[in-house]
């Protein structure tokens, strides 16, 4: 059975740090490329983050570069979002996925790229 376990959120006031966890299971770990993706209420899933298999290459969604840094442990079967300088407006369900797919570059945010999700967790940032 795939799962995709985030963990990590809660409340937080501008400017600190969080690091978003997700442990998986069911598939092989190694050979899928991982995504983080965020949604707020009546808005589309944005991609924020996307590290390769190999934990090599990553891209990030311009809204989130510098301050957010993907990252994996191929063995522990674990993926980090570690998120810097906080903001209001990163306010947003956090969800990890997996994908399959050998043309992940051509679109790495793009969620129909993406073939198993985590439950999400709740990141609020609010002063």
């Amino acid at each position: 059975q795939v799962q995709l376990v985030e963990s990590g959120g809660d409340s937080f006031q501008p400017g600190l740090s969080l690091r978003l966890s997700c442990v998986v299971s069911g598939f092989t770990f190694k050979t899928y490329h991982m995504g983080w993706f965020r949604q707020v209420p009546v808005k589309y899933r944005e991609g924020v983050a996307l590290i390769i298999a190999s934990g090599l290459m990553t891209r990030y969604a311009d809204s989130v570069k510098v301050r957010f840094t993907i990252s994996r442990d191929n063995v522990k079967n674990t993926l980090w979002l570690q998120m810097n300088s906080l903001k209001p407006e990163d306010t947003a369900m956090y969800y990890c996925a997996a994908s399959g797919d050998s043309r992940i570059w051509q679109s790495p945010l793009s969620s129909d790229r993406y073939d198993y999700w985590g439950q999400g967790t709740q990141v609020t940032v609010s002063s």
